[in-house]
C-alpha cells in the first residue's frame, strides 16, 4: 500500500467510527512561543486533552505533518527523519482501552494486512507507587496475541507525561501508561552489540515502532501519590512514515515510495548508488531537502533567526553532503531563495575549507570545532570526518560543552525554542494573548479594515505581533492604539467563548486570518462589542484582569507589513521608537 493509501485508510477507519476529521495545525504555530515547529499531533490538542471541550467533539482524528529538529543529528540512520507525518486519533473522555487497542490492531492487520505475527506490544510494568498495566496485557490477549508478543517496560520507555517519567512530574500534572506496537523485520539480523538477546525496543534495527496509544489516566498529588482521573483520555500517534516502511517490508523508510524519487535524483546527480558509504549523507540530503520544501511552503526564508535559522541549517548540511558526494544541491523546482542561499554557502563553504587546512596539530580541538559550525555551519559530524582524515579524533562531549557554554553566553528570545515544547498557559501569557485580539481590533479601527494579523509570538515578557499595513506608524496612531486598548481593558469587557460552524462563524462576522487551521466546528471569543475572532485560547474571562499595555516598539519586516512589541505595564517603561 502507498504511502497516501495508508493515510486515506487511517481516516476512512476512524471516520466510520464516529470520529471527526479535524485539519492539521500549520507546520509553524501561528500563537505558541514554546516552540518553533509542530512537533506532535497532539501538540495542538493540550487544551482539550486538559479537559476544555472540543468544538468537533469528543473523537477526533487528523494527519499531522511535523518537524523535529533535535532529531537532526539522528538522521542517517534507516529510520530517523526531521519531517514526518504523525497519524493520530484521540478519546477526550469517552472510549478507552478496550476500544482503542481493539481498533488500532483491526486497522493494523485487518485494513493494512500486516502480519500478526510480525506485531509486537509493549506494555507498562508499573513503578513509583503506580501498579503494572495487567489491564492493557489481559486486553491484548484477548485480541489474540500470544504471550511471547507483548513486552512489559518501565516508564522510560511505555509512560507519557510533559515532564517525563512519573518521579519527574509536578503536582496536578497528568500522564499515563502507553502501549506500543512494534513490527520485526524477518531479514533484519541482530547485532549483538546492542545486547545479547533482541527484542522490541532493540535499537538493532530489526524491530521499528509503527504506534503508540497513550493512556491520560492519573493525576500526580502533592503528597507524591497518584490519583485516577474522572476523566480518562486515549491519545493515538503513529508515524505513517514507519507505516509505509511495514506495509512495504522495507527496513529502510528512505526506500519507501515517497523517498524512492528523492533517492534516484541524488543519484544521478553524484553519479554514484545508494549503498555502502553513500547511503548516510544520501539519507541527510533526502530528508533535509523535503524538510526544506515544507518550511518554504509555510512561508519561512533562510535566516540567522528562529524558524529561518533551522531551515538555514538543513540547506547547508544538505550542501555539505552532496559536496562529500561530489554532486551539485541545486534542485530546479525549488524557490529562488534557495538557489540563493546555496550559492552563497558554496563560498562559505570553500572559505571554511581554507580555513580547516591551516590548522596545525594543536588546533583540532572542540573551540575551533565550534568555530567552523558557528562561522561557517560546518555540522559536528562533518567536521568529525575532516579531522579524521587529518588523523585527529573530535570529541562530541567536548564539543557539546563549548557549544552548551556559548548558547549561555547568548541569551536571546530564542532561547529554549529549538526543542519542541506545549503551549504556555501561564498567567502573564494568557493575558498578552487576549491582548493580541485587542491590538487586532484596535489596528482595524485607527488604521483601517485592510489590517490583518500576519501573526504573533508571546512570551512571559513581551509580546510581539504582526500585520498587514504599509508604512510605519506615526507617534499620534500608535498612542491612539495604545490608549484604545487601555480603555477596553479598563471597561471590564467580557470575554466569551461560544462553538458554532466555521462558516456561520465567519459570516456572523468572526475574523480568521488562519482559516485553513480551523475544524469545521470553531471556537469563537468575543471580547464585549470591540472583538471577536475564531481562536483556540487560552484567555482571560475580562479584560479588567489585563492590567494596561504599552507599546514599546515597531519595526518593519517586509513589504506591506509592520511588526509592533508590547508589554504589560510595570511602573514607567520606554516610549516607542522606529526601525
Amino acid at each position: 500500500m502507498t504511502t497516501d493509501g495508508i493515510r486515506s485508510a487511517y481516516l476512512q477507519f476512524f471516520k466510520d467510527r464516529d470520529h471527526a476529521i479535524i485539519p492539521p495545525a500549520p507546520l509553524v504555530p501561528p500563537n505558541d512561543p514554546t516552540t518553533l515547529f509542530t512537533s506532535s499531533g497532539m501538540q495542538q490538542l493540550v487544551p482539550y486533552l486538559k479537559g476544555e471541550p472540543h468544538p468537533m467533539g469528543k473523537r477526533l482524528v487528523d494527519s499531522q505533518p511535523c518537524f523535529r529538529s533535535e532529531d537532526i543529528n539522528e538522521v542517517g540512520d534507516n529510520r530517523h527523519t526531521t519531517l514526518f507525518t504523525m497519524l493520530g486519533n484521540w478519546s477526550l473522555g469517552d472510549y478507552f482501552k478496550k476500544e482503542q487497542l481493539a481498533w488500532i490492531w483491526e486497522f493494523f492487520t485487518g485494513v493494512l494486512n500486516l502480519p500478526k505475527n510480525r506485531l509486537y506490544v509493549t506494555v507498562f510494568a508499573g513503578g513509583s507507587g503506580i501498579p503494572k498495566d495487567e489491564e492493557t496485557f489481559s486486553i491484548w490477549q484477548e485480541i489474540g496475541i500470544a504471550k511471547d508478543h507483548i513486552f512489559y517496560y518501565p516508564a522510560e520507555k511505555n509512560w507519557w507525561s510533559r515532564s517525563g517519567t512519573p518521579d519527574k512530574m509536578p503536582a496536578g500534572e497528568i500522564g499515563g501508561p502507553d502501549s506500543e506496537v512494534f513490527y520485526e523485520f524477518n531479514e533484519v539480523k541482530h547485532d549483538p552489540k546492542f545486547g545479547q538477546t533482541c527484542h522490541p525496543n532493540c535499537d538493532c534495527g530489526r524491530f521499528l515502532e509503527i504506534g503508540n496509544s497513550v493512556f491520560m489516566q492519573y493525576e500526580k498529588q502533592v503528597d507524591g501519590s497518584f490519583k485516577p482521573l474522572p476523566k480518562q483520555n486515549v491519545d493515538f500517534g503513529g508515524g505513517l512514515e514507519r507505516l509505509a516502511a511495514a506495509c512495504q517490508d522495507t527496513p529502510d523508510i528512505f526506500q519507501i515510495d515517497i523517498f524512492k524519487p528523492i533517492i534516484k535524483k541524488i543519484e544521478t546527480n553524484c553519479h554514484k548508488d545508494y549503498k555502502d558509504y553513500n547511503q548516510a549523507p544520501m539519507r541527510i540530503i533526502a530528508d533535509h531537502l523535503r524538510a526544506a520544501e515544507a518550511m518554504f511552503q509555510a512561508g519561512v526564508k533562510p535566516s540567522n533567526k528562529l524558524q529561518g535559522y533551522m531551515l538555514r541549517r538543513l540547506i547547508r548540511r544538505s550542501a555539505v553532503k552532496m559536496h562529500e558526494l561530489k554532486g551539485e544541491l541545486i534542485p530546479e523546482d525549488f524557490p529562488e531563495s534557495f538557489r540563493g542561499e546555496i550559492a552563497k554557502f558554496k563560498n562559505t563553504l570553500d572559505r571554511g575549507l581554507k580555513e580547516f587546512n591551516k590548522f596545525k596539530d594543536d588546533q583540532f580541538n572542540a573551540l575551533n570545532a565550534f568555530n567552523l559550525f558557528q562561522t561557517y555551519g560546518f555540522p559536528f559530524e562533518v567536521t568529525a570526518e575532516l579531522f579524521k582524515q587529518k588523523g585527529h579524533l573530535l570529541d562530541k562531549n567536548e564539543f557539546d560543552q563549548v557549544f552548551s557554554g556559548h548558547k549561555k553566553l547568548s541569551r536571546t528570545a530564542s532561547a529554549g525554542m529549538f526543542k519542541a515544547g506545549l503551549a504556555d498557559h501561564s498567567e502573564i501569557v494568557t493575558k498578552l494573548h487576549t491582548v493580541t485580539h485587542l491590538f487586532h481590533a484596535a489596528l482595524r479601527q485607527i488604521l483601517g479594515s485592510h489590517v490583518q494579523q500576519e501573526g504573533s509570538n508571546i512570551t512571559s515578557e513581551r509580546l510581539r505581533f504582526d500585520f498587514s499595513h504599509q508604512q510605519a506608524l506615526t507617534p499620534a496612531e500608535i498612542s491612539q492604539v495604545e490608549t484604545l486598548i487601555n480603555q477596553k481593558i479598563k471597561a471590564n469587557l467580557p470575554v466569551t467563548k461560544t462553538i458554532l460552524d466555521k462558516e456561520t462563524a465567519l459570516q456572523s462576522g468572526a475574523l480568521a486570518f488562519f482559516k485553513g487551521t480551523y475544524p469545521d466546528k470553531v471556537s469563537v471569543y468575543t471580547i464585549g462589542n470591540f472583538s471577536k475572532e475564531l481562536c483556540s485560547g487560552p484567555h482571560v474571562d475580562s479584560t479588567a484582569k489585563i492590567g494596561s499595555v504599552k507599546i514599546i516598539k515597531q519595526e518593519s519586516i517586509g513589504a506591506g507589513k509592520r511588526r509592533l512589541y508590547a508589554v504589560l505595564k510595570h511602573g514607567t517603561q520606554k516610549p516607542a521608537h522606529q526601525t
